[in-house]
């Protein structure tokens, strides 16, 4: 039974998954790669547990019963004495596959080695570790308290019992999980990818203005949010590693980022993250 996690990457993701861990009960511990940015994951949770108790979601006195069960260290041999490892640093195949690397040297036979790569391929960071039937994915969605799926995504060679410990371990965050197999964007961004491209190619050919796009979906369709509104949403340099990855295994049209995403992540429009994207932000 998985007690104790380890969180690589106090990002948004990162720390989304260590609050959500700690609400459940588990001990967590986050490393990032220096005292700052391990300084502003804590202000991360904290600011989310403080929204959680503004909407009634958790005790006031709760909070610190939660940033108790929260340790924070630049160090992975630290996150790797833990029964599961979570890697959530950003989608870049070699940054991952060296986190992978430090922290299966690390870590114990037993450990699970997860990835929270919304597109990489998970066979290619298993093959680093001297454990790939401890190796899996576990991709959650932003904001990670309050999205409800997490998809356990099994490679060639992972155990049926280090899914089944992954299953009951999502159950126990509150979580639905869904499984698929080791393929690029999974289930749920195989299906997305193209409709957001299809979204932006239509801005981008001056199809229809952004609103009246994202108006369409929500008001026609009765999607939450118009598809420029979730680009902004997921960050348009993460989707832009999505879309690369997709189109490098599959090579089809649908999955291939139109030339103005790239302009768009030169310009530092990221969307809500850098406050600018297809729409601008207080």
């Amino acid at each position: 039974m998985i007690e104790s996690v380890g969180i690589v990457g106090g990002g948004f993701m990162g720390t989304g998954i260590a609050e959500s861990t700690a609400r459940a009960g588990m001990s967590v511990t986050v490393v990032d790669t220096s005292d700052d940015l391990a300084a502003r994951a804590r202000e991360r949770i904290e600011a989310s547990l403080a929204r959680a108790v503004k909407g009634g979601k958790l005790e006031a006195g709760g909070v610190d019963e939660v940033l108790e069960r929260i340790t924070f260290s630049t160090s992975l041999e630290r996150a790797a004495a833990a029964d599961l490892v979570v890697e959530a640093v950003p989608e870049d195949l070699e940054l991952k596959r060296s986190v992978f690397e430090v922290v299966g040297a690390a870590a114990s036979g037993d450990t699970i080695l997860a990835s929270n790569t919304s597109s990489i391929p998970i066979a290619e960071l298993a093959s680093v570790t001297d454990r790939p039937e401890r190796v899996l994915g576990l991709h959650f969605f932003s904001p990670v308290p309050v999205m409800k799926l997490v998809e356990i995504v099994a490679a060639l060679d992972t155990s049926e019992a280090t899914v089944a410990e992954a299953d009951a371990f999502a159950e126990r965050l509150g979580k639905h999980p869904i499984h698929t197999k080791d393929r690029s964007g999974f289930i749920v961004n195989m299906l997305l990818v193209p409709y957001l491209i299809a979204a932006v190619r239509m801005y981008e050919d001056g199809f229809a203005s952004r609103e009246d796009i994202d108006d369409g979906m929500k008001l026609g369709a009765g999607h939450p949010m118009g598809p420029l509104t979730l680009c902004d949403l997921i960050g348009l340099d993460v989707l832009y590693a999505v879309c690369t990855s997709l189109y490098d295994e599959f090579k089809r049209e649908e999955y291939a980022p139109p030339p103005l995403m790239k302009r768009m992540i030169a310009a530092q429009r990221l969307g809500r993250k850098t406050r600018r994207g297809f729409y601008e932000y207080e």
